[in-house]
């Protein structure tokens, strides 16, 4: 597998682990051609509360874990589940809230990045 083609397999795995637990807003960014980028992708999503926040991390981790046999780096935010980071090195997943993610706007902050369209 190309390392190419094992990105578009995780991206794909992480929007469908989102998408089965009803992970709302779903935002691909592409920040390859930044400048000090600290990854390669984003994805970012909110739930309506920490329960379902943990369930999209849960579902996101189990789907990804049993298809690539791989885990993110590092988990962080799982404590109060207002903004949770999954760390996966070069895609990096975001879930919060709503109001936490609208307050922090990490789609505005990486306005430069190109936002890729989901189907």
């Amino acid at each position: 597998m190309t390392v190419k083609t094992k990105f578009k397999k995780l991206i794909r795995l992480i929007i469908s682990g989102i998408e089965d637990v009803k992970g709302n807003e779903i935002s691909l960014l592409d920040l390859t051609k930044l400048d000090n980028r600290i990854s390669d992708y984003f994805i970012i999503c909110d739930g309506n509360s920490n329960t379902q926040v943990n369930a999209i991390i849960n579902s996101v981790t189990k789907k990804v874990s049993k298809e690539l046999k791989d885990k993110p780096w590092g988990v962080e935010g799982t404590e109060n589940a207002e903004w949770v980071l999954l760390d996966y090195v070069d895609v990096v997943v975001h879930v919060f809230q709503k109001e936490k993610r609208e307050f922090y706007d990490l789609d505005g902050l990486w306005g430069d990045a190109k936002r890729i369209e989901l189907n």
